[in-house]
């Protein structure tokens, strides 16, 4: 079941903003490269201080999948920081986002995004002077004007009752997104093991409707900077050709993963590695 790519209801001194919705993302599975943005930038040099890797989590998570790949990095000499992402509007949470990389890091900045975050890092991006290189896993890479609707609905529509639990905001117009059990087990977290599976649904975070339903902003920074894209070829929440298009259109280098949409989750070495390629560009 398809169920989020299908969903159709309806730095250092500046602070960007952006639009949005969502409905969940990844892409595709083997190893194949296009030629990156940026396609100037120059290996860094093994002098140079290694970049901050910061993890921008999507909808229906926190930070926590990416626990191994942090374990991975650190153990190698990164630091690593998580970003808690708001999931209320693409605009406030991009701006937050600028806002994060200001206060919390300092020197080079990896900016890796899954899913939803992945707007956020297109959006944040050339705020800071210092983010090097952008990571998309299984994220969404929008346009501006794009919203991540428009993207996840590329394979066509899907029954939103049957995939969402929807919590209204009291006086706000709004309504919070959560994923119904089958809907996560069978799209968001495919090829898990249940016990995983179980964890991740259990501490799931929902995303408004509203963020899921804004246009992206102007001058997205895939456009500027080189980028690298991890797609889960069984990921059943963004289709993997919409997954390759975005990947293409931004010029990423991408690597394909036999995997779903928690692909960090299941390919953690991978992931880490794609990560180190992506710090190793200044």
């Amino acid at each position: 079941m398809n169920s989020f790519s299908r969903f159709s209801i309806g730095r250092k001194s500046a602070v960007l903003a952006a639009s949005s919705f969502l409905a969940v993302a990844a892409l595709t599975g083997c190893a194949a490269a296009a030629t990156p943005a940026g396609a100037d930038a120059s290996p860094a040099s093994s002098t140079d201080p290694k970049p901050t890797v910061v993890f921008v989590h999507g909808a229906w998570s926190d930070a926590s999948p990416f626990d191994a790949v942090e374990e991975l990095l650190t153990a190698d000499g990164y630091t690593v920081v998580d970003f808690a992402n708001p999931l209320r509007s693409l605009t406030t949470d991009t701006s937050y986002l600028a806002s994060f990389l200001e206060t919390r890091t300092e020197g080079p900045v990896v900016l890796v995004g899954h899913s939803y975050g992945g707007a956020l890092i297109s959006g944040a991006a050339l705020s800071d002077p210092d983010v090097t290189s952008l990571v998309y896993l299984n994220g969404f890479v929008p346009e501006e004007g794009e919203t991540i609707l428009e993207l996840s609905s590329k394979a066509g529509p899907v029954d939103a009752d049957a995939t969402f639990d929807m919590a209204p905001f009291p006086g706000d117009h709004n309504v919070d997104l959560y994923l119904k059990k089958d809907a996560f087990a069978g799209g968001f977290s495919n090829g898990l093991s249940d016990d995983q599976t179980a964890t991740y649904f259990a501490s799931q975070r929902p995303i408004t409707y509203a963020a899921i339903n804004e246009p992206a902003g102007a001058n997205p920074a895939w456009k500027t900077l080189p980028s690298w894209y991890i797609a889960g070829t069984e990921d059943h929440s963004i289709d993997i050709s919409t997954q390759r298009f975005m990947a293409e259109r931004a010029g990423s280098t991408v690597t394909e993963v036999k995997a779903g949409h928690l692909a960090m989750v299941a390919e953690p070495e991978t992931t880490a590695d794609v990560i180190k390629d992506a710090a190793a560009t200044k």
